[in-house]
């Protein structure tokens, strides 16, 4: 009886085995990378998301800070802030397609999604930079006092919601005729900026405690969600009902029901000025840059917790890899 016993158990380990392996070849593509922007290096690390070993450091400019892909997921771009250009990578294996010079200061950066507007937010020089599309062509320079830091689009793609660091304010820009229409005070040292796709605009607070909900026609904080000393991020899960939310001080990411405006769960704790997220197509497993602690977390949303911590670069800031969850806009 105990022989047979060991041997159900041994059977279980081996089937339940398989069953994660088989599930981890649905997540991810054949030969798939993530990609870690080492902003205090000025390289990306390349790390192989099956085996979680980095393959690679590569130079790659001058403080890379965030990185976006084209509309139609062909290139990954990487802006570098200091040396004024942006990289474009295979999204899948991380190689070299292409460079384009003379975009100066992309601090943070992204598509309009009609596809006509490609905004570079400048973070060090005060001002938003709108650029036409296909051609990169320089429509605008928007002054936006003081230090613009990231950027979010509404859907029909007229405006450009950028946050003020500084100034702790909220500016709506006008992509048709590139100029600012209005600017409003909200949270102290905002940052991160998401909307949804009700409509409305989830801010993170990084002097505070919580994210800012906005409703840009009515251009007023409509809702304060605690989440955690220096909430930073805000960042879709792809299911229609979460997001995300980086608290940089408490070291912590938090689960938000964007509908019901509400807190789900407790506080995954994962480290020292935790930043930037990427999450699986299945919702199942977020990778999360340390920025403090120079390594990447990459954590079990089954189990709500760190599984494994992956040393890269200095101050590491955007991530991503190609399979990952449908952004909810």
């Amino acid at each position: 009886m105990k022989t047979r016993f060991i041997s159900l158990v041994r059977l279980a380990t081996f089937l339940a085995l398989i069953g994660s392996l088989i599930n981890v070849s649905h997540a991810l593509k054949p030969g798939e990378r993530v990609i870690v922007l080492n902003s205090g290096d000025g390289t990306i690390s390349i790390i192989d998301r099956a085996t979680r070993k980095v393959m690679e450091t590569r130079p790659v400019g001058k403080e890379p800070h965030h990185l976006v892909t084209t509309l139609d997921d062909s290139e990954l771009v990487i802006a570098n802030a200091a040396s004024n250009d942006l990289v474009f990578l295979d999204p899948l294996s991380g190689e070299l397609k292409r460079r384009l010079p003379r975009i100066i200061d992309p601090y943070q950066l992204g598509y309009s999604p009609d596809g006509k507007w490609f905004v570079s937010v400048s973070l060090r020089l005060d001002r938003v930079d709108v650029y036409a599309m296909p051609s990169y062509e320089l429509k605008a320079r928007i002054p936006l006092a003081k230090t613009p830091s990231h950027v979010a689009f509404s859907a029909d793609s007229k405006f450009a919601y950028v946050t003020l660091q500084d100034s702790d304010e909220l500016a709506a820009i006008d992509l048709a005729t590139q100029k600012e229409t209005w600017r409003i005070k909200i949270g102290k040292t905002p940052a991160g900026v998401w909307m949804s796709p009700q409509g409305l605009l989830f801010v993170g607070i990084m002097g505070r405690d919580h994210i800012d909900v906005i409703d840009p026609t009515k251009r007023e904080v409509i809702k304060k969600i605690v989440t955690g000393k220096g909430a930073h991020n805000v960042f879709p899960m792809g299911n229609g009902e979460h997001v995300l939310v980086s608290n940089r001080v408490d070291g912590t990411i938090v689960k938000v029901d964007y509908k019901n405006l509400s807190v789900v769960g407790k506080p995954i704790k994962v480290g020292s000025g935790v930043d930037c997220m990427e999450v699986s197509a299945d919702g199942k497993e977020v990778w999360a840059t340390v920025r403090w602690e120079a390594r990447v977390a990459v954590i079990d949303m089954t189990g709500a917790k760190p599984i494994e911590y992956i040393p890269v670069g200095r101050s590491p800031h955007g991530v991503y890899f190609k399979s990952h969850a449908k952004r909810d806009r």
